[in-house]
Formats: C-alpha cells, structure tokens, sequence
C-alpha cells in the first residue's frame, strides 16, 4: 500500500512528512511567528465557528463550481502562493500546476517559486495568479511586473503583510536560508533523512527560479519596508488585469483598497508567520464583509485544514478561499499520488458538509 493510501485528512499528510522531510525543511514549512500563538488564536477561532444542519433537503446533486473573475472553479479553493514548494519534493511546482488545469483553480505563483512563472503558466494552462513582493526600491519588482505581464498572467496579487521577514524561530534553530546553503548542521539533518537527500540531489538544489535573469539577485532580508499607498497606485497604474491585494487584516484599510481600485482583497496572516500577534484573520471575515458589501469580492487563506474549514470560512464571508501548507505536506508524503489523494479528501469534506447543511450549491 502507497504512502498515498494513508491520508485520510491533512493531518494525516502532516504526520507522513514531518517522517520524510529533513527537520529544516519541514519546520520552514511548518513554522510560525515567534512562539506561535497566533496560529492556534486562528485555528481555535476556525474551530469554533459552528455549521448548522439542516434536514430534509434534497441534496443529492451537489455541485463544487463557483465563479471566479469571470470563469467558472470547479472547487471553491485554490492554490496558495508558497515559495520554494520543490524543497517538498522535486516538481512540486508542476504537480500543483497540473492540478490547477485539471481543475480550472487559480496557482499562485509565488515570486520565490522554484520554477519559473511562464512554466507554471503554461503547465497550468493559464491557470494561473502572479504573486508579487514588492522589496528594496521597487526596480526589480516592477521587472517581475513587466515580466507576468509578458507572460500572459491575468491576476496579480500584491502581498503587503511582510515590510520585514518575521521571525520564525524553528527556522532560525536549523540556520535555514534561502539563497538555499548547506553547513554541518544541515549535512547531518540531510544525512538522516535519506529518501529526501536523494531524490533531491538527483534533481538538483532548488533554486529561485523567478530571479534568474541578468541583472537582479534575490536577497531574502532586503527590507519590503518602502512599499506605501503610493507604490499600490503605481502597480494599479501598470497593471491591466485583476489585482488582489493579500494580507489584509485591517477594516479601514480594506475599504482604502476597495477606493483605490484593487479588484479583490485577501484576508491573510501568511499563515501566521508573519505577526504572531495579529488577529485571527478568521475572525476578520464578518466584518470584511460588512465593510466592503455583499457584491465585492474577499478571499481568504490562512489556517484551512479540511473542506469544511473552507465551507466555513466562505459562511463567515469569503467568496473564495486558497490551501497552502497541507499540499506541501501531501507532496512531501506522497509526491503525485499524495496531492491528488488530499485534494480528493478535501473535495469530499466540502462536499459532504454541504449536505449536512442542506446546500447543494455554492454560488
């Protein structure tokens, strides 16, 4: 029986990777801000909004569809952008694209990626979301602006929540870096996590593939302090297509958003990586909704474990909302098999959610 097999939850896909990734790796994935009580602040806020059943409904056509700028998702969940996904397992820019086409759900793109955005782009079949740091002075960045652009990207999301890198102390324990560089302590965590040394010597050290052009290194402690509401109107200016606007936590903020002209924010923490004292972004949804109106769209990440915290989360006020470690952690199991395995667990949680609460669609 496969590793793949064994995942019958997002819990299960944690426990199977914490096994096979390198301790590094897996706290860089795994990781949140300082001593991370603003993970659990979310997770017991998720954990505490209550779905109610409803009963005698016919519900036994259901549909997972919903509309997305224009297109139809055939699940109401997404990819979201994470950087250097290939230290799960090698490809695991294209597994995650492969599944965005299959299923016409956007990949975010991160500007760290390990494989370059016109790949992803075209392996998702255009499936695809850019997602942009804006750092230092901003040359480079409206480089990468120009460059999604000439790509064909259509959505670009603008993270604003990291002026500085947060600190994660699992990560700071184990020297991680990127740029990826490898010491003592590091050849002795690979040592004992062979499978994964192996497979990801045979292909090649993970790079970040999105700064491999003349001119631009990534540094990751440049400072992304400079950005201001100055910098969003210029990215609007330059930016033809949909822009989203990802880490907002803040009500006041989202309406300056919503009048300057983005066409969608994202309520995030980054996964609690970032802030460890910030909101729950969880919490925030009602009154993201209340602000902005019934007709403008939210989306939301952070925290989501199951298709249920999905159905909650879009109850609570998201029109859509995105998954981002767990796939990692599926990939890291089980390569291919893994992430197919998790996503059709998370396909039936939703699913069967709905029915338990009397909904067979969710537009």
């Amino acid at each position: 029986m496969g590793a793949a097999a064994h995942i019958h939850s997002a819990e299960d896909a944690r426990r199977l990777a914490k096994r096979r990734l390198p301790w590094m790796v897996f706290d860089y994935i795994d990781g949140a801000a300082g001593s991370e009580t603003g993970a659990a602040r979310n997770r017991a806020a998720l954990d505490a909004h209550l779905l109610k059943p409803r009963i005698l409904r016919d519900v036994s056509a259901r549909t997972l569809d919903i509309p997305l700028f224009g297109k139809t998702a055939q699940r109401p969940f997404g990819i979201a952008p994470m950087g250097m996904c290939n230290l799960a397992c090698p490809a695991a820019d294209e597994m995650l694209a492969s599944l965005a086409a299959r299923y016409n759900i956007p990949h975010g793109v991160s500007t760290v990626a390990s494989t370059p955005m016109e790949r992803i782009l075209e392996l998702a079949e255009g499936n695809a979301w850019f997602q942009l740091y804006f750092s230092g002075d901003g040359t480079g960045s409206f480089k990468l602006i120009e460059r999604a652009r000439g790509a064909g990207y259509e959505v670009l999301v603008l993270t604003v929540d990291v002026p500085e890198v947060g600190r994660r102390p699992r990560e700071l324990r184990h020297g991680f870096k990127m740029p990826f560089k490898i010491g003592p302590r590091q050849f002795v965590d690979f040592a004992l996590h062979p499978r994964w040394s192996l497979s990801t010597l045979a292909n090649g050290r993970p790079q970040m593939a999105n700064f491999e052009m003349d001119g631009f290194e990534f540094d990751r402690t440049e400072s992304r302090a400079k950005a201001d509401w100055s910098t969003l109107h210029r990215v609007r200016d330059a930016w033809p297509g949909k822009l989203v606007v990802k880490g907002v936590l803040d009500v006041n903020d989202a309406r300056k958003l919503k009048a300057a002209g983005v066409d969608a924010v994202q309520v995030s923490s980054h996964g609690a990586r970032q802030l460890e004292s910030a909101p729950s972004p969880f919490a925030m949804l009602p009154a993201m909704r209340e602000a902005l109106g019934p007709d403008f769209p939210i989306f939301y990440d952070s925290g989501l474990r199951s298709g249920e915290d999905a159905l909650k989360a879009m109850d609570a006020g998201a029109d859509f909302v995105f998954f981002g470690r767990i796939l990692q952690f599926a990939m890291a199991a089980a390569g291919r098999d893994g992430l197919d395995q998790l996503w059709d667990v998370l396909s039936d949680e939703l699913s069967i959610a709905m029915a338990q609460t009397g909904m067979t669609s969710l537009r």
